[in-house]
């Protein structure tokens, strides 16, 4: 063998032990005595502590101790070797270990504590667990989608996070009788939900909690009572459309579809609308839709790209006294206003569609009449007469330009047309 050159042994005893081994121990299980040629037992085996607590644990080796002594023992954390001053020869077979303030485990199977020998093959191993029991879950919401089924979620306790494995279960029972029962369908719509997907009773109350239990202890929440007909949601309005209103520069047609879901049951509905220009973030919201199923969006500014989106209220329900609960927003969809030289006032109300058929044009006529009275600063208080004569002008003006139309208008010297105004009001 060439001078200077470890021999087979001492590369042995500086090699690294493998690591899928460490990590699978609190998985597949830790070796235990007879396991291997030299075997060992830890103590504590698999305890679980709090955060911040110590551990005094030791490894003690049987059958034959020449092959494998305390002072060639040593300790790894997760298959980091730990600092020798931690550990002491208690005797021939046994190397104690001490470890202080404890933080929480690094994976909720358990931290790998392992003891080694001297050519680094394991002798045993113990699943270490430290963290926090759980605390008292909260803010439970539960809402049904077709009247059958019901699906909950929930928020852990106030720290949340544990480092320990947390289950969750989901009880409910008839308020006044019949027996709990637990839900089976987990993570349904997050890490914290479950459904219950049938044999749900309608006009009687539910009680419904959640119990957490970890290996440091257990809690439970708040009890939520409620009646399936008033937590009724529906997806999303389907088929919403959004277009121009002929070529009106500050409003947008809003039209879609009832939520099939609900189509069979004796119910209303109320919707919201909520729009916002192309290039922010900002959402304006129409509350005063009521139960209909199109809307017209007025005082937008001309020439902007919209995205609009409509949801739903169920209420109503098989004679329920109580609103149901707004559906997700449906799919954004997009339209622009048509360009225009006049600046739009940027407003934002809803014109239910569906009144008298006259309202539209009275409507827009009524806000013509009030922009030409602020453009030319008439100051007079507003009358019936100062509005007929407005009309009066109006017919005159439609009949000048008709007639320019016809014959040709005189230009004036620079080039423009002049604009007849009435001599007075």
């Amino acid at each position: 063998m060439p001078a200077g050159r470890p021999g087979p042994a001492a590369q042995s005893a500086r090699r690294p032990p493998p690591l899928l081994p460490l990590l699978l121990l609190c998985v597949l299980g830790a070796p235990r005595a007879g396991s291997g040629a030299h075997t060992a037992v830890i103590s504590p085996q698999d305890p679980t502590l709090l955060i911040g607590s110590s551990l005094q644990a030791t490894c003690s080796v049987h059958g034959d101790p020449s092959g494998a002594t305390a002072e060639g023992l040593y300790w790894t954390l997760n298959g980091r070797r730990l600092a020798p001053e931690l550990s002491r020869v208690l005797n021939a077979s046994t190397l104690a270990l001490a470890l202080a303030n404890l933080n929480g485990s690094r994976q909720q199977s358990g931290d790998n504590l392992v003891c080694h020998a001297r050519d680094g093959s394991i002798l045993a191993g113990s699943c270490l667990y430290v963290g926090l029991p759980p605390e008292k879950p909260f803010n439970i919401s539960c809402w049904s989608k077709n009247m059958k089924d019901l699906t909950c979620r929930w928020t852990p306790g106030a720290h949340g996070e544990t480092f320990l494995h947390t289950n969750y279960s989901l009880k409910y029972k008839l308020r006044w009788y019949g027996q709990d029962n637990t839900c089976e369908e987990y993570h349904t719509v997050g890490p914290h939900s479950c459904h219950i997907p049938k044999d749900l009773a309608l006009f009687t109350p539910y009680e419904i909690w959640v119990e957490a239990t970890n290996r440091l202890g257990s809690a439970r929440s708040d009890v939520l009572t409620l009646d399936i007909l008033d937590v009724v949601t529906t997806d999303p309005p389907p088929d919403v459309h959004v277009s121009r209103v002929g070529g009106l520069e500050d409003q947008l047609s809003v039209r879609w579809v009832s939520p099939p879901a609900l189509k069979d049951f004796l119910f209303q509905a109320k919707y919201q609308i909520r729009y916002r220009v192309e290039d922010s973030v900002d959402w304006k919201v129409v509350d005063d839709v009521s139960n209909q199923t199109s809307c017209r969006l007025a005082g937008l500014k001309p020439g902007t790209v919209y995205f609009v989106q409509v949801r739903c209220n169920p209420f109503g329900i098989y004679g329920s006294k109580k609103a149901g609960i707004w559906s997700e927003w449906s799919h954004p969809t997009a339209a622009s206003t048509p360009r225009s030289e006049r600046p739009g006032p940027g407003g934002g109300a809803c014109e239910p569609r569906g009144g008298e058929p006259s309202s539209g044009p009275v409507r827009r006529e009524l806000k013509q009449f009030l922009g030409w009275l602020k453009k030319h600063a008439y100051c007079s208080n507003l009358s019936f007469r100062l509005y007929d004569q407005w009309r009066a002008w109006m017919q005159k003006s439609h009949k000048t330009r008709n007639q320019h139309r016809t014959r040709g208008s005189c230009p004036r010297a620079d080039g423009a047309r002049r604009e007849v105004l009435p001599d007075k009001l």
